[in-house]
């Protein structure tokens, strides 16, 4: 099944769009921008969902949820945010469709039905959420309010990718509001750390976190921490967003708390995000010409088992010992699945599961059972060994953790050596036609800078690193000085 993929080298592009359909992870759906994510897709996110969910509520926040729609006067009360989404804004006009005079068995809009106040279809929640906190904060006593919430959001992209860019996606939004500035920094800052622990704990990916520029800041905020990600095409993908919105969306809305000196004052913001994105991330740091690599702390199924008989009493032995050695494995805590289904030769199975990116596959036959032994086949370095039945569940648990640590190492040994600083415009263009990757390069701060370089190369700057110290230098493209080094890439 695997051998089937366009190759990474031959069409990188062709490759994953292929892996995503042929793993049965998403596809295109009837609703043009639109997908249709499948279950084995949905069960991967479900995990990060879960994974996050903890981590969030570990951190004190709380789930709740809000309206699908936005009425358009409270969308454009903050003028940057509602500017900067407003061409991407789906807009619901009428409420009611009728039989259709002209073309029986056909319906039309109402023309009767329309709206008094336009709809927005929510490209993101700021404008409803604190339209509803104003209501809910009075006091410093309120205060601080820490909400989530997973939903769906509706941009309208002309150019869709599955997972990396839909019109609709599943993504969790925060929205918290605090007594202080500094209160709601340290929030946005903790809320970009837990993103990059997830990133590198669970995702097995590397990342850097920073700090976008004014240009690529979300629309409404002071300022936007994030995560960058590099792909195995030299490519940068933002996996993570934490915004400190200030006091723009408070004052906009009119969202004021009584302080404990008795002052009323304007409560500070933030907002934060990880979308369906992630599961783009994932599919391009890791997988390979065979198929999907998955880090065992988000596979759906950790270990698959595959029986190999010729006869049903055969089966009935192996089956016996599987069960067994499944509640054995379950009670350590890792996922299993016992492929006994008699449509597929043992050999599509194994094409199956390496393709959907397994991490561990168990093969036991009936001189298997007579020697004891099972064989074991890692996904990730594609390497097989014999190995005693005995005792087989420790060392299950020591491979999915070796594997687990050996995903990031890859990835991150890859980060580390397509990260190239330069110091003119000439190398500059040279490393990213040549080799890709972030390149570490002095900017000079300037918009106009950063613009002339994006449409000389489509490089952006992804973001300015939080663990780089100022170094003065000259800017690459302008040669005015610079204080420090920034983080350009191609990127999706």
């Amino acid at each position: 099944m695997g051998k089937n993929l366009t190759s990474r080298s031959e069409d990188y592009s062709k490759w994953y769009n292929e892996l995503v359909v042929k793993a049965d992870l998403a596809e295109n759906s009837a609703v043009r921008g639109c997908m249709v994510i499948k279950p084995y897709g949905y069960a991967i996110w479900e995990k990060m969902q879960a994974e996050l969910d903890r981590m969030f509520k570990e951190t004190g926040h709380q789930n709740a949820y809000f309206p699908l729609f936005v009425p358009k006067s409270l969308f454009e009360a903050e003028e940057k945010n509602a500017e900067g989404f407003a061409k991407e804004c789906a807009v619901v006009t009428h409420y009611r469709l009728q039989n259709d005079p002209d073309n029986p068995g056909k319906l039309r809009v109402d023309p009767e039905a329309k709206l008094e106040e336009e709809l927005v279809v929510r490209p993101t929640s700021e404008a409803i959420i604190w339209n509803t906190y104003k209501g809910w904060i009075q006091s410093y006593r309120d205060l601080p309010l820490l909400i989530n919430q997973w939903a769906n959001v509706v941009r309208w992209e002309m150019r869709t990718r599955l997972f990396l860019r839909t019109a609709e996606f599943l993504w969790q939004e925060g929205h918290t509001a605090h007594a202080t500035r500094d209160e709601a920094i340290a929030e946005a800052e903790q809320m970009n750390d837990v993103y990059a622990e997830f990133a590198q704990n669970f995702m097995a990916i590397p990342v850097v976190k920073g700090l976008k520029t004014e240009s690529e800041r979300f629309a409404g905020a002071d300022e936007t921490y994030c995560i960058e990600a590099l792909m195995q095409d030299g490519k940068a993908l933002q996996a993570g967003t934490s915004h400190f919105l200030g006091q723009n969306f408070a004052k906009a809305f009119d969202v004021k708390f009584t302080s404990n000196e008795g002052k009323q004052e304007y409560v500070w913001a933030t907002s934060w995000g990880v979308s369906t994105r992630l599961m783009g991330a994932l599919i391009m740091t890791h997988s390979d010409d065979k198929g999907l690599v998955l880090p065992p702390n988000l596979a759906p199924n950790q270990v698959v088992i595959v029986p190999i008989f010729k006869t049903e009493e055969q089966f009935d032995e192996i089956t016996n010992v599987v069960n067994g050695l499944i509640k054995s494995l379950r009670s350590k805590g890792v996922t299993v699945k016992y492929d006994k289904r008699d449509t597929l030769r043992p050999g599509a199975k194994f094409a199956q599961h390496e393709l959907q990116g397994v991490p561990l596959r168990i093969a036991i036959g009936a001189r298997d059972l007579e020697n004891g032994t099972v064989e074991l086949a890692r996904r990730d370095t594609l390497s097989k060994e014999t190995t005693a039945i005995d005792g087989i569940e420790d060392k299950v648990v020591g491979l999915l953790e070796e594997i687990q640590s050996s995903l990031y190492n890859r990835a991150l040994e890859y980060k580390d050596t397509h990260t190239t600083k330069v110091d003119t415009f000439e190398e500059f263009k040279d490393v990213l036609e040549t080799k890709g990757g972030f390149i570490s390069a002095h900017w000079d701060g300037t918009i106009e800078t950063e613009d002339k370089i994006k449409e000389i190369t489509k490089a952006t700057i992804r973001c300015v690193p939080l663990d780089t110290d100022n170094e003065e230098g000259i800017c690459v493209f302008s040669g005015n000085k610079s204080l420090k080094r920034v983080l350009f890439a191609k990127a999706y």
